[in-house]
């Protein structure tokens, strides 16, 4: 490059080349080529004989919003169905900064020293701007994540929560079909995340904090009612008073509440994640639970509704996506659209033209 202030007019003034820029990209960088996916076979002889990338990979393509990937996913879940259901499903919920992930941690070292394996299904909250989501559940959880019993898979919620919930619950046979006989999902702890949680759990226990200034702040009817167990994490220190205090007005507030289904009245806890105090109470509780219901035949009746549930849950998904995926259906939509903000049209009518194309044409 010619730079003029190398002209003999400026005497004393040199102006180096410079040094040429190094490029973008390490020259030195071998790219790999991704393998192939394995066949649907070899996918599920892997998963059955517990292989944790196998598990993973399968995971991945249920996540997936790859046709195709989504294909051979519901293959492999098919064929991974009768090496399920033989695992203790147990959601756990909570407010934002309730100690679920430091509980979960300390729940899952309990429940491993009895033997057995762990499989944490945490949903994490995505940004409603970005769809990006920061995963960091499994940071939280040190010493599961170490562990050679236990798998944890964090699974961004994307913004859509139903969709998150069907591949959680898909999820859930492909742990089970692995070996893995308990199995943890954790909420994001927000909105209607718990009820759908709720429809694929075996136990729902909730997690509350004392001393946040309103006690009864946290006795919320709907939450309430679906809880099998609730227990009041951080007694501990100080804290131990006030713990105990939450633990009487939920126990108080329970009582007004009808008998659930199962005839299991649910109990109140206080325990310590942090301090790893109370927690082999907070198991024997969900113990109880279990040979409670297994004895009075509701294990049973729950799973059964459970699948029933999700059957029509999937019909309304993909009725839902079919119908928002189709080109014409797209065009209307934005010729609606336009014609109720211009007020030429009410909603109503907009949508009822919308609907009466897509029945009668069967796009």
């Amino acid at each position: 490059m010619h730079h003029p202030e190398n002209d003999d007019c400026y005497t004393g003034l040199t102006v180096n080349s410079g040094v040429a820029q190094p490029p973008s990209v390490n020259p030195y960088l071998v790219r790999r080529r991704r393998k192939p996916l394995p066949s649907v076979a070899e996918m599920v002889e892997g998963i059955v004989k517990g292989d944790v990338t196998t598990l993973s990979r399968a995971v991945t393509l249920v996540e997936s919003l790859n046709p195709e990937h989504q294909a051979i996913a519901q293959e492999v879940i098919e064929k991974c169905l009768p090496y399920s259901g033989n695992s203790r499903r147990i959601g756990i919920t909570g407010v934002p900064g309730a100690g679920k992930s430091t509980s979960i941690d300390v729940f899952g070292l309990h429940v491993l020293r009895d033997g057995g394996k762990l499989a944490v299904l945490a949903i994490d909250p995505s940004s409603e701007r970005t769809k990006g989501s920061i995963l960091g559940d499994k940071t939280r959880m040190e010493k599961l994540s170490v562990h050679p019993g236990a798998f944890i898979r964090p699974s961004p919620s994307a913004g859509s929560l139903g969709g998150v919930a069907r591949k959680t619950r898909e999820t859930i046979v492909l742990c089970e079909a692995a070996g893995y006989n308990n199995i943890f999902v954790e909420t994001v702890g927000v909105g209607q995340s718990e009820t759908a949680v709720h429809s694929m759990v075996d136990f729902f226990l909730l997690i509350q904090l004392a001393g946040t200034g309103d006690e009864l702040q946290g006795i919320k009817r709907g939450i309430m009612e679906m809880a099998d167990g609730i227990v009041i994490n951080k007694a501990d220190g100080d804290n131990i008073e006030r713990a105990n205090l939450a633990m009487a007005q939920f126990k108080s507030a329970l009582r007004l509440f009808p008998t659930p289904a199962s005839g299991w009245s649910p109990e109140v806890l206080t325990y310590s994640g942090y301090y790893e105090i109370g927690i082999a109470e907070v198991w024997k509780m969900i113990d109880s639970y279990f040979d409670f219901v297994k004895a009075n035949g509701y294990f049973d009746v729950k799973r059964a509704e459970q699948s029933r549930f999700w059957m029509y849950e999937t019909i309304n998904e993909q009725l839902h996506r079919h119908f928002y995926n189709n080109p014409r259906i797209k065009q209307l939509l934005a010729e609606g659209e336009a014609l109720v903000l211009d007020h030429r049209r009410t909603s109503f009518a907009a949508a009822k033209t919308v609907l009466d194309s897509y029945f009668e044409n069967k796009l």
